[in-house]
């Protein structure tokens, strides 16, 4: 039992990661190979604050976003700006120099031997309303006027700025959003694991989290939620399987990307105004088949 609560518990940490990433990626179209690194900022971050500093756990996980957000401030201002493509790029290249620099800082973060001593204070329950909170908000920012003009500026980034809208601002805020949401989940991993190291935050994570986005449906949160709880649960539940379960992990998605390449849900959002057309729908079905 305890082991079913450790996995669900780091599957919704998880889960709060990739509402941050679906923002991003889902939401204003720009790919991000280095956002575990602001995991990373999240967890150090929180981790050395409460450890070296004594800072109290909450106020160090308020405090661990704001310099997470403020680093991505400066990342983001000139990326932004760029080719979604180079987006891409520049966030890899951070990615990897946010590795190296903890790697470095041996007195501050322990370096390659990682740091320890962070005290347990992520539980399932905490882990549970956080993920709640965190697609709560995303959903909120979708519904936004910003949320709608994510969208535009991912449809057309050029007919977005003829309608008026300030491209750079909105795709600063979705990415800035996105960052406090990922640095937030780092908070909440290296308070439930009690120890980090830079190994562990590289831009194969990243990518990890880009793949659950578009295996759930790269057009819908809930489908965001349902590929991060597939696709980061299925390695631990396929465990007993060791020598297989990478490659039973790799066929599913590349049967999803080339069956379905719109994701499981496509753009199928679980709403309540939906549920009541699908329930509509599948009444009329039955319907029709009593009187034939």
């Amino acid at each position: 039992m305890a082991l079913y609560l450790s996995i669900f518990t780091q599957i919704l940490i998880t889960i709060v990661a990739v509402s941050g990433v679906y923002v991003l990626t889902g939401l204003t179209g720009m790919f991000s190979l280095g956002q575990a690194a602001f995991m990373a900022v999240g967890s150090y971050a929180s981790g050395i604050l409460v450890v070296k500093l004594g800072v109290p756990f909450p106020l160090a996980c308020v405090l661990a976003v704001i310099i997470a957000v403020a680093i991505g401030y400066v990342v983001g201002f000139p990326t932004v700006r760029l080719r979604r493509d180079y987006i891409s790029l520049v966030t890899l290249g951070f990615g990897e120099a946010i590795t190296a620099l903890l790697n470095r800082a041996t007195k501050l973060t322990g370096g390659a031997s990682g740091f320890i001593g962070i005290p347990k204070k992520t539980t399932f329950l905490m882990a549970l309303l956080s993920a709640i909170a965190a697609i709560a908000l995303v959903s909120w920012f979708k519904t936004s006027k910003y949320g709608r003009q994510c969208i535009a500026v991912r449809s057309d980034e050029l007919a977005a700025k003829a309608m008026g809208i300030n491209v750079p601002k909105v795709k600063m805020t979705a990415f800035l959003f996105s960052v406090a949401v990922t640095a937030f989940s780092g908070c909440l991993y290296a308070f439930y694991i009690t120890y980090v190291d830079p190994t562990i935050f590289g831009w194969k994570k990243s990518a990890d989290w880009v793949i659950m986005v578009f295996f759930g449906g790269v057009n819908s949160l809930t489908g965001s939620v349902a590929g991060a709880f597939i696709l980061s649960g299925l390695p631990e539940l396929l465990r007993s399987l060791d020598q297989y379960r990478s490659i039973i992990y790799a066929i599913l998605v590349l049967l999803i990307i080339n069956f379905k390449p719109s994701g499981i849900f496509g753009e199928w959002e679980l709403t309540f105004g939906n549920l009541k057309k699908l329930g509509s729908r599948r009444s009329r079905k039955a319907l029709k088949e009593g009187k034939n």
